[in-house]
């Protein structure tokens, strides 16, 4: 990486999770953004341990790290280390140009930090809809059973259902059922949902051309990244966002009609 070099949103923001509730990224991340090994960037928060609290930078536990291992092929070397990498927030990353002093740091910290602020705007312009969807959630029980066929029809392409699913007094053969209600979006679709692959993705491009996709998914691993590509390359207006604050899949359209 030159010192001219700008990272793209994209490259940052795939490199941001959410641990323990709060946005961070890793130390082994950044430090191939400083242009600097990993020990070197834990010795300089070492020598300045005063600038990083708890809120700032902290290690990640044993069942933390194999979580990141698992759904990041890139830590898969952090598998049999004996020390566990640190996790840095927001906060951790702006006091890191500091204590680094170099132009690069100062220069990827802007960047990095304001890959967070777009992030954040995400979720809030979201937020929205995560309350009503809590709403929803109580009101739909009764048909938590009809739309896990049209979920399990959007994780399988060449699932066909052996029975029908009971809508609007109609029997429809699920696959189908789900093609439909993705093709009456206009604007745009946002699927929650922590268990993709490349079939949902299939499913999803049977939506109106020019219709903007949002996934949002639990650490979305380097596979469903290329599946991701590979869907934009040929349909485009797909996104994939990091979220981990759902436990159930939530399909809405055009910012208005909630399927769960």
């Amino acid at each position: 990486m030159s010192k001219d070099i700008i990272l793209s949103q994209k490259h940052i923001e795939i490199r941001i999770f959410n641990i323990r509730e709060v946005q961070v990224m890793i130390d082994r991340d950044l430090a191939e953004m400083y242009q600097v090994e990993t020990r070197v960037l834990n010795q300089a928060v070492k020598r300045n341990i005063e600038r990083f609290p708890q809120q700032f930078r902290f290690q990640l536990s044993d069942d933390e790290k194999m979580e990141l291992v698992t759904n990041c092929d890139r830590f898969d070397s952090l598998k049999h280390s004996s020390t566990n990498p640190y996790a840095f927030t927001e906060q951790g990353v702006a006091m890191l140009s500091a204590v680094l002093r170099s132009d690069i740091a100062v220069k990827v910290s802007i960047q990095i930090i304001n890959a967070f602020i777009e992030m954040r705007k995400i979720i809030a312009n979201h937020s929205g809809l995560l309350q009503r969807m809590e709403g929803v959630e109580r009101k739909l029980l009764e048909t938590d059973h009809k739309f896990e066929q049209i979920f399990d029809a959007l994780e399988n392409k060449d699932m066909i259902p052996s029975q029908g699913v009971f809508f609007d007094n109609q029997v429809f053969d699920a696959y189908e059922l789900a093609s439909k209600i993705i093709r009456s979006a206009k604007k745009q679709i946002v699927l929650i949902d922590n268990y993709i692959n490349e079939s949902t993705f299939t499913h999803l491009s049977k939506k109106k051309k020019g219709a903007k996709c949002i996934i949002f998914t639990k650490n979305p691993s380097n596979r469903i990244r290329l599946d991701l590509a590979k869907a934009n390359e040929q349909y485009g207006d797909f996104e994939i966002k990091e979220f981990d604050k759902s436990h159930d899949r939530f399909l809405i359209l055009d910012e208005e009609t909630v399927y769960h």
